[in-house]
């Protein structure tokens, strides 16, 4: 026995687990998960009362920007700060500089995340330099450790080099991650289009833009039975078209980020290039469709879409700034706020077994006996502020710099060893 976690609340929503228990752990993996268990040998010992312990946290949606903008996160940097928001696994999309659309640069990130703490895998790009023109080589990208396909930034969208893309990412056995969003009705749009839109005098992004596209995307998926994955959604129409195609037993899944779920288009009133995203900040209405829709069921996995940018790029006009923020850090914290409208264990399969399952991680997202010991534990009532001197990530754009954070992890424990806390 190498690590001893005693008497915490113990969350496995894959197993149905939600009680005070001890975990135990020898050799990189799960030992035994029960009450009272007594030390063996000499291991660690943590004393987890009054705290949760769940299996480690999976982010299938970040942005590490190795290779080409290590000014503002590398891999090491990127999983560091994940690490200390409790992620255990993270997934990092193929849009560097250049881009993850060959074997050879798929290999580079997969093995410079072997060298950091926790696993860091890599998505491969569906198009040569994400153009949407020509597939990539899907099969060689796979076979050095690209774990799924995305254009993300871009949407696929020529209907017939989508249609071949997830022809091919189905005989590679991965899933293919659509970016969903008609660009024509998107272009120069800088945030949801509506009256504060037009208030802000801000170019506006019609929710339609991406409704089209989640349409186009089912139907492809339906045509070529493949595995299609919709990213960060963020309408209320979206989700009533994935629930339907779930309802039909088409082979569909999707995400929503952090702060899709927490904040609004009201936070763009003040022009804090920091609530700039995309896809943008929709309305209330909106917000309250994706939380329905993560309590039934439609919508499966929470992301970060962790997202960082140099000062230079988010400290100008809000037309001209970067999409993006962080959110490793900070998305314990702010889901915990919703703990009043989503059971805390549903949010937590949200960031562990569902994800696990989605994309075929059976070693982990689950406590049991014999599998990775990937394991977050936190504290749900320490409270803590959001500095920029807190924030491991290279690069610090956030909104919610300056608020009081309600929720922390304590230790982030990955293949049986303490990499945070």
């Amino acid at each position: 026995m190498d690590l001893l976690i005693k008497n915490g609340r113990v969350i496995d929503p894959a197993q149905g687990i939600d009680k005070v228990m001890d975990v135990a752990c020898a050799n990189g993996k799960i030992e035994k998960v029960a009450k009272g268990i007594k030390p063996q040998g000499k291991p660690l010992i943590i004393d987890a009362s009054d705290k949760i312990v769940c299996p480690g946290f999976i982010d299938s949606h970040c942005h590490l920007r190795e290779p080409g903008r290590e000014d503002e996160e590398t891999i090491k940097t990127g999983a560091t700060a994940a690490a200390a928001g409790g992620y255990t696994t993270i997934m990092t999309m193929p849009n560097t500089d250049p881009c993850l659309d060959t074997g050879p640069l798929v290999a580079f990130v997969f093995n410079k995340g072997k060298e950091t703490a926790i696993s860091v895998l890599p998505i491969g790009a569906i198009t040569k330099n994400r153009e949407g023109k020509e597939l990539t080589e899907m099969a060689d990208l796979a076979e050095n450790g690209a774990v799924a396909f995305s254009d993300d930034g871009n949407c696929v969208a020529d209907n017939r080099v989508l249609r071949r893309g997830l022809e091919y990412a189905k005989i590679a056995d991965r899933p293919l991650i659509d970016h969903p969003e008609e660009l024509t009705l998107a272009r120069n749009g800088v945030m949801n289009e509506g009256k504060i839109s037009t208030l802000l005098g801000l170019p506006g992004i019609p929710r339609e833009a991406e409704e089209i596209a989640v349409f186009r995307d089912i139907a492809l998926a339906s045509l070529t039975e493949s595995r299609i994955h919709l990213a960060h959604l963020t309408s209320a129409g979206s989700i009533a078209l994935l629930r339907q195609a779930k309802k039909k037993g088409v082979p569909v899944t999707a995400e929503v980020t952090v702060h899709h779920l927490t904040l609004t288009e009201e936070s763009v009133k003040g022009y804090n290039t920091n609530t700039k995203v995309s896809p943008p900040l929709r309305t209330k209405n909106d917000v309250k469709s994706l939380r329905d829709g993560i309590k039934d069921g439609t919508i499966e996995v929470i992301v970060t879409d962790h997202a960082p940018h140099s000062r230079e790029e988010k400290e100008t006009d809000f037309e001209n700034a970067a999409f993006g923020i962080i959110g490793f850090e900070t998305a314990l914290p702010l889901l915990l706020r919703l703990t009043t409208v989503i059971p805390l264990s549903l949010l937590i399969a949200c960031l562990t077994s569902n994800p696990a399952r989605i994309f075929r991680f059976n070693d982990r997202g689950i406590l049991k006996e014999g599998l990775r010991a990937d394991i977050t534990i936190f504290d749900p009532k320490e409270e803590w502020m959001l500095t920029q001197a807190v924030i491991k990530s290279r690069s610090k754009n956030t909104p919610f710099l300056g608020e009081t954070m309600k929720g922390r992890v304590c230790r982030t424990i990955c293949n049986g060893k303490v990499v945070s806390g």
